[in-house]
């Protein structure tokens, strides 16, 4: 008598169909809010050692406010994580902290120049900017429980970023450029708002067409070029941002503009030939706005001739100060407070204040700095490429890709690789706009990045079925 082998009790029955496979659920990841805080305490007792050395090097003792500095930092990391700690606790653990820490290094930097500018003190401003960067980093963390209700608001943030694109002009002209409002002793840059709002605008909008405009595409080569019906938009976006650069003479914030909705139609189609156009246009209107607009043709002419002002007898310009700054930095710098930035002149501590940087902390810092730029732009990338809803990775990638653009315009500005723009060094420059506006894409980057971490059984979620335009829209897709 053969004896037979039990069978399991997870294995079906004879005859019977086999249940599908289900897919398995997705892995809880570690939310490492200790971490962050870890990271913080470290970001705050780098920022307090900086500003401690600024004072041994120059005045050969700590600032007695060095405390005070340290305790009002400190302060600001601490609310800001309580808050990604009760409302995103699955967010990056490194947004926070990298944000924290350019942001302290950047008071260090102004306190350090307000030592050769005693008349002209920007660091205490500064601070109060950062306050309110991080009381509104904390009231959008708290109060937007999704991001995806942005979407039904993209409308009304392209009327408001337009509007504030076009408040300046209305002003007098600032260094040549129109794009501050002045009033009641305050001075706002409303383009810093207005970059926020647009790509609020931008994503929402490739997320509901992206599908027409990545098939309407021609073979040209190696190449896929757009259709003509479908340059609309692009020639567009294109008219306006050389309409901000002719009314106003910025060119920083037009090439943000325009550049910024280039790479999210490149991740929103996979159209290389997206790119493509957007290059020759972007070089068109620079081109001719800056052979017709004598502002920005100054600017184009010390980019080319940078020591044109010594070899007059005039003295070095801005541009060449800022490359001499450079190169007396060497690899390791001169040390922090041992430099001699204020040769710049009034830009010192805004538009140049990368300069100070590479002289005091040599190459070696500024390459830490600009990792620490990389590493906060990858991990925006990263909660991207993590949501699963297309206006939400493609508003990560362009709140991401806003402080790539500028780090790469204001370092090819200062280094000479482009001309000048006149925009602030995310976090680093002074500027209360700037700071506060930074801020803000922080804490929308940490709301998408909880999005992305947290495991969701279903895609749709309460936004989108209050939205029934942008559900039909992903149901199409």
């Amino acid at each position: 008598m053969t004896a037979t082998a039990p069978t399991p009790a997870s294995a079906p029955a004879a005859g019977t169909p086999a249940a599908p496979d289900t897919p398995p659920p997705l892995p809880l990841l570690p939310r490492r809010r200790g971490t962050e805080l870890v990271l913080l305490l470290a970001a705050v007792g780098i920022s307090v050692c900086g500003y401690a050395v600024v004072g041994l090097a120059t005045r050969h003792a700590v600032p007695a406010g060095a405390a005070r500095y340290g305790a009002g930092l400190g302060g600001l990391a601490l609310l800001a994580h309580l808050a990604v700690r009760r409302r995103a606790p699955h967010a990056d653990p490194l947004l926070l902290p990298i944000a924290v820490l350019l942001n302290g290094l950047g008071l260090v930097l102004i306190f350090r120049l307000d030592l050769d500018t005693p008349h002209d003190r920007a660091a205490p401003a500064q601070l109060v900017w950062s306050t309110v960067g991080v009381a509104l980093f904390t009231l959008t963390v708290l109060l937007l429980p999704d991001h995806r209700a942005l979407r039904r608001h993209a409308r009304a943030c392209a009327a408001l970023a337009l509007l504030l694109m076009i408040a300046p002009i209305l002003f007098p002209a600032v260094n040549g450029a129109r794009i501050w409002i002045r009033a009641a002793g305050l001075s706002i840059q409303p383009g810093e708002f207005a970059k926020v709002l647009i790509t609020v605008f931008f994503a929402a909008y490739l997320a509901a067409n992206r599908g027409a405009l990545a098939r309407a595409a021609r073979p040209a080569g190696t190449l896929r070029l757009p259709a003509g019906r479908a340059l609309g938009p692009i020639a567009a976006i294109w008219l306006v941002s050389v309409l901000v650069l002719i009314l106003e003479r910025d060119l920083g914030t037009s090439l943000l503009f325009f550049g910024v909705f280039i790479v999210l139609l490149y991740v929103a189609t996979g159209r290389t030939g997206w790119i493509a156009i957007g290059l020759l246009l972007a070089g068109a209107g620079a081109a001719a706005v800056g052979a017709l607009e004598p502002h920005v043709h100054g600017r184009v002419e010390d980019w080319l001739h940078p020591f044109a002002g010594i070899a007059a007898g005039e003295g070095p310009g801005q541009l060449a100060q800022s490359l001499f700054a450079f190169g007396n930095g060497g690899l390791l710098g001169t040390g922090l407070g041992r430099g001699h930035s204020s040769l710049i002149g009034f830009a010192m501590k805004s538009d140049f204040i990368l300069a100070t940087f590479g002289e005091e902390l040599g190459l070696a810092g500024l390459t830490a700095l600009f990792l620490l730029y990389a590493l906060f732009i990858a991990r925006g990338f990263r909660a991207g490429i993590g949501l699963r809803d297309p206006f939400g990775g493609l508003l990560a990638v362009g709140l991401a890709a806003l402080p790539a653009l500028q780090v790469f315009i204001i370092t090819g500005g200062v280094m000479g690789l482009i001309p000048l723009t006149g925009m602030a060094m995310p976090f680093l420059a002074q500027g209360g706009s700037s700071v506060v506006t930074n801020w803000l894409i922080v804490a929308l980057l940490i709301r998408l990045s909880d999005r992305a971490r947290t495991p969701r059984p279903d895609p749709a979620g309460p936004a989108d079925a209050a939205d029934p335009a942008g559900a039909a829209a992903e149901a199409r897709r």
